[in-house]
């Protein structure tokens, strides 16, 4: 049986969902039919992280939505799957593109459409409100729900359990200093 450890120490990249994991999957709906949702700005330093340990990012999301959109603009995603319900291919699309295998990847989901994909990947992640069948499938839960922070908590999991956290902060707060 492969460790935590060893199933971590071989990850290339870091795939979310978006509802329910980046936001609290509230969907708000205004006048027009303008829609908001509700994004944690404290997983831009999630995203910040896994980028300077030099992961791939992906968003697979199940629904399609113009707020994802501009969300993963802002946080410099290209690799974006929006409105997606069978998440698999886009998971073999990925792998193919970057010459990953199933192993090398990690899987942050939150509900029964993400079981497919968090069946395939080495590291398959749940927020802390997932259903239980998700919870169940993980190896790792974070302890913040989504739209909290939970994409910075799963990666603050990966990375302090590799012990990479602190010199992977050192190198962000040098880049942050350098620009100043």
């Amino acid at each position: 049986m492969i460790s935590i450890n060893e199933k971590l120490s071989s990850l290339k990249m870091i795939i979310s969902d978006v509802d329910g994991v980046l936001t609290d999957g509230s969907v708000y709906k205004g006048t027009g039919g303008a829609e908001f949702k509700r994004f944690s700005i404290n997983d831009g330093t999630g995203f910040a992280l896994a980028r300077s340990a030099g992961y791939k990012i992906a968003l697979i999301s199940g629904r399609f939505s113009e707020s994802t959109l501009i969300r993963a603009d802002e946080l410099k995603i290209t690799d974006v799957y929006n409105g997606t319900l069978n998440k698999v291919k886009p998971l073999n699309e990925l792998r193919i593109k970057y010459g990953l295998e199933n192993k090398e990847i990690a899987y942050l989901g939150d509900d029964l459409i993400d079981l497919p994909i968090m069946e395939l990947v080495g590291v398959p992640m749940a927020v802390a409100n997932a259903s239980d069948i998700v919870k169940e499938a993980a190896v790792y839960t974070t302890e913040k729900a989504g739209g909290e922070g939970a994409f910075t908590d799963c990666i603050e999991w990966i990375l302090k359990s590799l012990g990479l956290y602190d010199s992977i902060v050192k190198n962000l707060k040098d880049q942050i200093n350098k620009s100043a």
